[in-house]
C-alpha cells in the first residue's frame, strides 16, 4: 500500500498497517517526518516545538498513541500563574478574563453562552448533516448569529478577540454549524475551553510523536518524494513522483492536506468525492516563536498568554524562555508583505508593547509560514458558512482502494483528527484487505 503524506495522519496510518501485516511505503514530499508538527533542541535539552504543540483530554487517538509510543504527557500553559494580556488597540490589558467594562457586559457574554451551548448541545459531531435545520445554522456565520441574539458590541469583540487568537478566521467567516460540531466533539456547554483543546503536551516534545513512529518505518519511508498524479483503480492503484517515476499498489491512502491535494491529478476517484475534499479549505496563518534566556514576560505579571488585535494574535509559553505566536489569517498578508529581513524587528516591537523591553531581547526567533509553504499551504480547518453543507457527509469517508485521513478531516483540523483518522483509514484498509 502506498501512503501519500509523512506526517501524523500518514505514519499513524503507515504505522498500524505495517503492524497488520500490510507491505507499506510512505511517500514524503519534505525531507523529514511531521508535516506541521516539527521541533528542534537547544542545547540545553529544552525541545521547542516549532509546529502543532497541545491536546486535550478528549483526544483519545492522539492520548492513547502518545502512550503505545511510550512518551510521556504533562500539564501544558494553561496553569500557568499570571495574568493573562490583551493586545486591543486601544490599550494593553492584563486581567484573569476578558477586560469587561461592566457587570452587564459579562452577564450578556454569559447569556449569549448559554444560548449558543444550547444550540450545540443538538448537534451531532459526527453527522451534523442529520440536524434538522442544517442548512440554515451553516449558512450563517457566528458573528451574524451573535447580533441576531443582540449580543452587545463588547460580547462581538471579545469573540472575535479569541477567534484571531486561535488563528482559525474571523467570525464573520465562520459557519454557525461547524462552530456547533466543534463544541458538541469536546461536550463543551458553551465557547471554545482552552482545558478541554489545550491542557496537555508531549513533555519530550509533539514532534517526538512523529519521529517515534518514523523511526520504527524505516526505509518504508521516502522522502523528497513529491507526488504530482494518483490513479485508483479496484484493479491496482498507481503513483507518479515528480520526474516521472511511477509506483504502483493494491491501494492508496491519501493524508495530504486539501491543499496541497488539489495539485496532484487524482484520477478514477469519484468526481463528487473529489469535489468534497476540494471544497475543504484551510486558514492561512503562520507560527512564531521566539527564544529568551528566561521567561521574561512574569516580569510584568504576565503568565505569557495573549488575545490580541496586532500582527501576532495570540501568545503562549511552550516553556520556560520559550514563547510561541500565531499570526491570524487576518494578518498574514501584513506579515508576507514585510522584507524577510525586517520581521524579527517586528515581532521585537510586538513583543515589547506586549510584554515590555526585556521583550525585544530574543535569542532567536523562528518563523513557519504554513499559509504560503508548498507542502502546506495553511494551518487548521477553515470553515466557512456554507462549507459544512458543501463539503456533504463524504467528508472523512473512503471510497476503496482510496483512503482518506489527516487533520482536515476531522472536526477541527487539530492533531486528534490526524491521529484518529489515520487510524481509521488503516483499520478500513486491512478490514478491506
Amino acid at each position: 500500500m502506498l501512503v501519500v503524506g509523512g506526517g501524523l495522519a500518514g505514519l499513524a496510518a503507515a504505522r498500524d498497517l505495517a503492524a497488520g501485516g500490510a507491505d507499506v511505503v510512505v511517500l514524503e514530499a519534505r525531507e523529514r517526518p511531521g508535516g506541521r508538527v516539527e521541533q528542534i533542541r537547544l542545547d540545553d535539552g529544552r525541545p521547542v516545538q516549532l509546529g502543532g504543540e497541545v491536546v486535550g483530554p478528549f483526544h483519545t487517538a492522539y492520548l492513547g498513541l502518545v502512550e503505545e509510543l511510550g512518551l510521556t504527557l504533562e500539564a501544558s500553559y494553561v496553569g500557568v500563574p499570571g495574568q493573562t494580556t490583551y493586545d486591543l488597540v486601544e490599550d494593553v490589558v492584563r486581567s484573569d478574563d476578558w477586560p469587561f467594562a461592566t457587570a452587564a457586559e459579562r452577564a450578556d457574554y454569559e447569556r449569549v453562552e448559554q444560548l449558543y451551548g444550547a444550540l450545540a448541545a443538538a448537534v451531532d459531531p459526527d453527522d451534523p448533516w442529520s440536524h434538522p435545520d442544517a442548512a440554515r445554522l451553516d449558512c450563517v456565520s457566528l458573528g451574524s448569529w451573535l447580533r441576531s441574539v443582540d449580543a452587545l458590541p463588547s460580547v462581538v469583540r471579545c469573540l472575535e478577540t479569541g477567534a484571531i487568537a486561535l488563528a482559525d478566521g474571523s467570525i464573520e467567516r465562520h459557519s454557525l454549524l461547524a462552530d456547533l460540531r466543534k463544541s458538541a466533539a469536546a461536550c463543551e456547554s458553551g465557547f471554545y475551553d482552552y482545558d478541554r483543546w489545550e491542557s496537555l503536551q508531549v513533555a519530550e516534545g509533539s514532534a517526538e510523536v512523529a519521529a517515534s513512529m518514523a523511526a520504527a518505518l524505516g526505509d518504508r519511508i521516502r522522502y523528497g518524494a513529491v507526488v504530482e498524479a494518483v490513479s485508483v483503480s479496484v484493479g491496482g492503484c498507481s503513483v507518479r513522483l515528480r520526474g516521472g517515476e511511477s509506483l504502483g499498489a493494491e491501494a492508496v491512502v491519501c493524508a495530504l492536506p486539501v491543499g496541497p491535494l488539489r495539485d496532484v491529478a487524482v484520477d478514477g476517484v469519484a468526481p463528487e468525492r473529489l469535489a468534497s475534499l476540494h471544497a475543504q479549505r484551510h486558514a492561512l496563518a503562520a507560527k512564531v516563536v521566539s527564544l529568551f534566556d528566561r521567561s521574561v514576560w512574569t516580569d510584568v505579571g504576565a503568565n505569557g498568554l495573549l488575545e490580541g488585535e496586532g500582527v501576532l494574535g495570540s501568545t503562549w509559553p511552550q516553556r520556560d524562555g520559550v514563547l510561541s505566536a500565531l499570526v491570524p489569517p487576518q494578518r498574514l498578508g501584513a506579515l508576507l508583505s514585510i522584507p524577510d529581513a525586517d520581521r524579527v524587528s517586528v515581532v521585537h516591537e510586538e513583543l515589547e508593547r506586549m510584554y515590555g523591553a526585556a521583550a525585544r531581547e530574543t535569542q532567536a526567533v523562528h518563523f513557519r509560514l504554513w499559509g504560503t509553504d508548498p507542502f502546506t499551504q495553511g494551518y487548521v480547518t477553515q470553515w466557512w458558512p456554507g462549507d459544512v453543507m458543501r463539503v456533504g457527509p463524504l467528508h472523512g469517508t473512503h471510497d476503496p482502494p482510496f483512503y482518506v485521513c489527516g487533520s482536515d478531516q476531522w472536526v477541527a483540523g487539530y492533531m486528534e483528527g490526524a491521529v484518529r483518522t489515520g487510524r481509521g483509514a488503516a483499520a478500513a484498509a486491512l478490514g478491506a484487505r
